[in-house]
């Protein structure tokens, strides 16, 4: 006999991680199950987040203490939020995200004097983002590939490939 089908719980977003010193603002959809857990960005083992940054800023991120992780990302001039503020979800994937409510992710913005970039992490976080920023921000949008293991897919060469454009809004070449 099985059970009732699982009824979607509300999730919430972590605080955003940024500085005056943010020149890219990096945006996910929601924290997934195991990242909402650890109360941790991209805690998922297999999310390739933190392996695809370390590319991009040149440091390592993987195999250092999570605090470490978001002071290194600062220092290079990368900010991490999410788009959704909260909504109800069964599970980690973005598919099932329901009745959200969005981050007022223009008026963030507004406070980062040195953003030169938001860069979203998927399709979904894209979508949802795009609306609340508007037809004409003063930044550039740019969406990546997934990094979630849901997209696993996607090889981590190409996705590296798609990620190293970031690089130039960090390093003044745009």
């Amino acid at each position: 006999m099985m059970g009732a089908p699982a009824e979607p719980t509300s999730k919430s977003s972590f605080p955003a991680i940024a500085d005056g010193r943010t020149r890219l603002l990096i945006l996910g959809s929601l924290p997934g199950e195991i990242s909402l857990a650890r109360a941790q960005y991209y805690a998922h083992p297999r999310n390739q987040f933190w392996r695809l940054m370390e590319t991009v800023i040149g440091l390592p991120l993987v195999d250092v203490a999570y605090a470490d992780r978001l002071n290194t990302l600062l220092a290079a001039g990368v900010g991490m939020w999410d788009v959704i503020a909260s909504a109800e979800r069964i599970g980690s994937l973005d598919t099932k995200i329901r009745n959200h409510e969005a981050n007022a992710l223009a008026e963030f913005a507004a406070t980062l004097p040195s953003l030169r970039a938001i860069a979203f992490n998927g399709g979904k976080a894209s979508s949802i983002g795009r609306k609340q920023l508007g037809p004409a921000p003063c930044y550039a949008l740019v969406t990546l590939p997934s990094s979630s293991p849901a997209h696993a897919a996607v090889p981590i060469d190409r996705k590296r490939a798609e990620w190293q454009v970031l690089k130039s809004f960090l390093h003044g070449e745009t």
